[in-house]
């Protein structure tokens, strides 16, 4: 019985400074700071491409922020798959409104993938006239330095810069539930990973040097995955390069959310880190406060200590440094913020679980599934 309490009580040690390590690494380089920062004397132009589907929430903010970025020389390429949706004329009156501002809308179809987002991108990469191509979602809000904010994170052996998307905005207590996934957590162990030589690419918004993935096939080698940025980072360390975060992340405006949409998201994403990174996703089961709090109380108990003085001490240390983290980086904090996180950790074990079980799900009304990768995965 000792010996299973200390290693109890070692593994929730090792927990805790995970933990404690990666809010530590994240509150360092996302300190907030004003949006000023200038682009470089030589500044390279920039093509960004932005594949879009429908009207959302905040679709005119988003894209109008594309026109208004501090930088002298870029452009927009906008991707629509289908000649009938309803964001073309958004679009076109934007145009209309920036005439100085370098800018296409491009319409049509490439299935080179299960992917639709990859699919509706090919064409604007095909088009994209620079070296460094961002890929930003339609839902992603650039600040005004957003290209100079991704190129100073390069380094001679960068391939890729990358923004997470920081919840912002939210309005009622689901979306707090999704900023406390997004923002404390998924953040933080980006940027844990990325501190220790692993980062992984993030769909949101993607800065790629272009000749690195030209030189692997351009962007229909991200087919060989079934999520694009899944893909990316395979390419990239296949070619011992680097993928690296730029210093304050960019915001995704989340106005309502239901507690449907945010549990079918991140399962999603979960489904997908499954069949596409199996030996980062297996160790998620001690993901959120659960195992260390567990750990932590059961080793109490075998030591004849108070197991809930234990487990209270333990969740409170960890969802303090979180909140710590949340105002120094500036991201969304309030008095819904500890039950939005208490919320967060209860999803997370359920999650992981449905992640294991299941292989099917619906992204923008796309019926798709991880099935046909995994089968892939294990043939080769």
């Amino acid at each position: 019985m000792t010996i299973v309490a200390y290693i109890c009580a070692i593994w929730c040690l090792a927990l805790l400074v995970l933990n404690f390590s990666a809010i530590f690494v994240t509150a360092r380089k996302c300190r907030a700071r004003t949006r000023d920062l200038l682009p470089p004397e030589s500044a390279p132009p920039v093509s960004i491409v932005r594949p879009l589907r429908g009207i959302e929430a905040f679709s005119e903010e988003t894209l109008r922020a594309s026109f208004e970025l501090d930088y002298p020389c870029y452009e927009l390429l906008f991707c629509v798959q289908n000649s009938h949706d309803s964001i073309i004329s958004l679009v076109e009156r934007l145009i209309a409104e920036y005439p100085a501002i370098p800018s296409r809308l491009l319409i049509g179809d490439d299935f080179v993938s299960a992917n639709p987002k990859l699919n509706n991108c090919v064409k604007g990469w095909d088009a994209a006239n620079y070296n460094y191509v961002v890929l930003a979602d339609s839902n992603a809000l650039p600040p005004r330095d957003y290209i100079q904010t991704m190129l100073a994170a390069f380094r001679e052996d960068t391939a890729m810069v990358v923004s997470m998307p920081i919840g912002s905005r939210p309005d009622g207590f689901w979306a707090h539930v999704e900023c406390a996934i997004l923002n404390t957590f998924q953040a933080r162990w980006q940027y844990g990973a990325e501190a220790i030589g692993i980062g992984f690419a993030q769909g949101k918004n993607m800065m790629w040097r272009r000749e690195v993935l030209d030189g692997a096939g351009g962007i229909r080698a991200l087919a060989s995955d079934i999520a694009e940025d899944a893909a990316s980072t395979k390419i990239i360390r296949a070619r011992r390069m680097k993928v690296r975060l730029v210093d304050m992340p960019f915001e995704q405006p989340l106005g309502a959310r239901t507690g449907h949409e945010v549990y079918s998201r991140h399962v999603r994403w979960a489904r997908l880190r499954r069949v596409t990174f199996p030996g980062y996703f297996l160790p998620e089961f001690q993901n959120g406060s659960f195992a260390p709090v567990f750990l932590g109380a059961y080793s109490a108990l075998l030591f004849d200590g108070d197991a809930t003085l234990t487990a209270g001490a333990i969740l409170i240390s960890l969802y303090a440094a979180e909140m710590l983290l949340a105002r120094i980086c500036g991201w969304a904090l309030d008095w819904r913020t500890p039950f939005a996180l208490l919320v967060r950790d209860a999803l997370l074990p359920a999650m992981f679980v449905d992640a294991c079980l299941f292989d099917d799900f619906v992204w923008h009304g796309n019926a798709m599934t991880v099935r046909e990768e995994q089968e892939t995965t294990s043939a080769g």
